[in-house]
């Protein structure tokens, strides 16, 4: 069993990608909600390219995660974590993977369908993955505003878990996740 003064730790690259991805979803939503209602105008389209841009790049980060994932294995969870914990934090985390690589895509099939091409950072164009249709274009965009406000429930969710663990069992789950600062010294 790990000691509390030494948890078991995230490599830096899942850390990394974690955080990364973590930060990239809080600006990307937050656009979103920001530019849905806005009237139709070139800023107002501009701020759709940096969405899909942003959406994009999560999809690609997320590739990069889950082939992390695959070849490294998580820490374990703290030792005395109920078992139905453990399979409610196994699915959470499936849960979220899914909607991390369903969101984008969905916003891609959205754009493709409503007739906007995807051109990542306004250089490399994406191919449309449907062919124009408004009415698929409505239906995808309600699918992917309900995608967003899932994976935004599921998100407080997993923060709410992480602080419980933490500060009321101290099993410093959180600690996990956390960049390392010891001191180089030793002291």
């Amino acid at each position: 069993m790990t000691s509390d003064a030494s948890p078991a730790r995230y490599t830096a690259t899942a850390a990394s990608l974690h955080w990364l991805i973590a930060l990239a979803i809080l600006g990307t939503f937050s656009l979103g909600l920001y530019m849905q209602d806005l009237p139709i105008s070139p800023a107002k389209l501009k701020l759709y390219s940096y969405h899909k841009w942003a959406g994009v790049t999560i999809f690609l980060l997320m590739l990069a995660r889950l082939g992390w994932r695959i070849t490294h294995a998580p820490p374990p969870l703290p030792a005395g974590m109920p078992d139905w914990q453990r399979r409610a934090a196994k699915g959470l985390h499936h849960l979220l993977y899914v909607l991390l690589f369903a969101i984008p895509l969905s916003g891609w099939l959205m754009s493709s369908a409503k007739g906007f091409q995807t051109v990542w950072f306004g250089v490399l164009p994406l191919p449309d993955l449907l062919t124009k249709d408004k009415a698929l274009g409505e239906t995808l965009a309600a699918v992917h505003q309900a995608l967003n406000l899932s994976m935004a429930s599921l998100v407080c969710v997993h923060v709410a878990a992480v602080v419980k663990h933490h500060v009321l069992d101290r099993e410093r789950v959180l600690a996990r996740m956390l960049p390392s600062f010891r001191n180089k010294a030793g002291s």
